[in-house]
């Protein structure tokens, strides 16, 4: 996938473009919320159904040496669900893959498709698999990675009958994603003004507290960057945004 080097992103509307369904895919607990927890906040509102599929349990996450990484992964875990919660979201799937190693495998690419047939989405949002030079952080390996596999299972995995055929023995049938919104990319065409859900966001990241989300500066990290996206998109002063690289599926 090439980006351009220069785009001014289009405002999203639920008046334009609604969503019955949301799925959001990650690396690990913690990225939906650093990345669009306020988009969720906002779908939610407009009434989405919102599922999180999180494909680690983060045990590699944290400072603590003597911390058993199953310790930590149950920490995680019930760190994701009271964020997802504090958002709105009561569906959290958690594959289990190790943290630090996740490839973008056949094997991931089935469950990931195994969950869209479950779930049937409208829209899927998933890291992007292309690394932004500008943000290092938020092109971690793992992230890439998960990007590549959930845009593999978007298309052409969850829609192809004749993929992963041990999804149909379980009954699975094929499902077509109509919209696919890729975070943390090199460019973005879409913004969502999330201004009023904006708390929610970092009620939700308050949840991490051992991933030091508890920083007193992370408000202010976020609400600029926020802003910049807001006026990236054409948005007053004082709006917030977060902003996706949106694929067309059909």
């Amino acid at each position: 996938m090439t980006f351009p080097s220069s785009v001014s992103p289009r405002l999203w509307s639920s008046e334009e473009e609604s969503f019955d369904r949301v799925l959001a895919i990650c690396a690990h607990p913690d990225d939906v919320d650093f990345g669009c927890a306020a988009t969720v906040a906002t779908m939610r509102r407009a009434g989405a159904a919102v599922r999180y599929c999180i494909i680690t349990d983060g045990e590699a996450g944290g400072d603590d040496r003597a911390m058993s990484r199953g310790q930590m992964a149950e920490i995680r875990r019930g760190e994701q669900l009271a964020a997802a919660a504090a958002v709105g979201v009561s569906e959290v799937t958690f594959l289990g893959y190790p943290d630090g190693r996740v490839s973008a495998t056949l094997e991931l690419r089935r469950d990931l498709s195994r969950v869209v047939r479950e779930f049937r989405p409208d829209l899927v949002i998933a890291p992007s698999p292309e690394r932004n030079w500008n943000v290092i952080f938020a092109s971690h390996p793992d992230h890439l990675a998960a990007g590549e596999a959930a845009v593999d299972a978007v298309y052409p995995d969850s829609r192809n009958p004749f993929a992963h055929p041990e999804l149909l023995e379980e009954g699975l049938e094929p499902h077509t994603v109509r919209a696919l919104w890729l975070m943390a990319a090199p460019a973005a065409n879409l913004a969502v003004d999330v201004t009023e859900a904006f708390e929610g966001k970092l009620a939700a990241l308050s949840c991490h507290r051992s991933q030091g989300t508890d920083d007193p500066g992370l408000r202010d990290r976020l609400a600029t960057r926020a802003g910049g996206a807001a006026t990236s998109a054409g948005l007053a002063e004082g709006r917030l945004a977060e902003l996706f690289w949106a694929v067309g599926t059909g």
